[in-house]
């Protein structure tokens, strides 16, 4: 991956649907070219899709929390029987296996508290092998560097 595909990434990680034509523009490449280099990206999987980001308070989704659930044990079918389950929660978005004290960091969405507390209820707190479930709500989002600039270099 070369400096020029970098620059495509970024042109694209900052709007999905900018035309081929301004993506080879903003990177002094011929369209044909440009298209060739997006081809060759999504084929070696640098380019895994393209999508919307959704305006979560516009959609009624209020509350984001981050969830550290804690296994009993941490043997490799525990593990795959807490993530399948995990993977059929209505409002889970991230599911990361992580180290230190906890093993699961969970990132949910909700329309509100009361959301949240029946989620817990009815999903979280069956989940096979959990024994600490801790939850913290997201106040305020900061602005940080977008994913592509922090894996591209800025």
């Amino acid at each position: 991956m070369d400096r020029i595909d970098r620059a495509i990434l970024r042109v694209l990680a900052d709007d999905a649907r900018a035309p081929v034509a301004r993506v080879a523009d903003q990177c002094g490449l011929s369209q044909s070219a440009c298209s060739r280099r997006i081809a060759a990206l999504e084929a070696a999987g640098a380019i895994r899709g393209y999508g919307a980001r959704l305006g979560a308070r516009r959609l009624g989704v209020h509350v984001t929390a981050l969830v550290d659930i804690t296994l009993s044990t941490q043997v490799e079918e525990d593990l795959a029987a807490f993530e399948r389950a995990v993977g059929a929660i209505p409002g889970v978005v991230g599911c990361a296996l992580v180290s230190g004290q906890q093993d699961y960091r969970l990132t949910i969405l909700a329309r509100d508290l009361d959301d949240y507390e029946r989620l817990h209820r009815e999903h979280l707190g069956r989940l096979p092998g959990v024994t600490t479930i801790n939850s913290s709500f997201v106040l305020r989002e900061v602005p940080t560097l977008g994913e592509a600039e922090a894996m591209l270099g800025g």
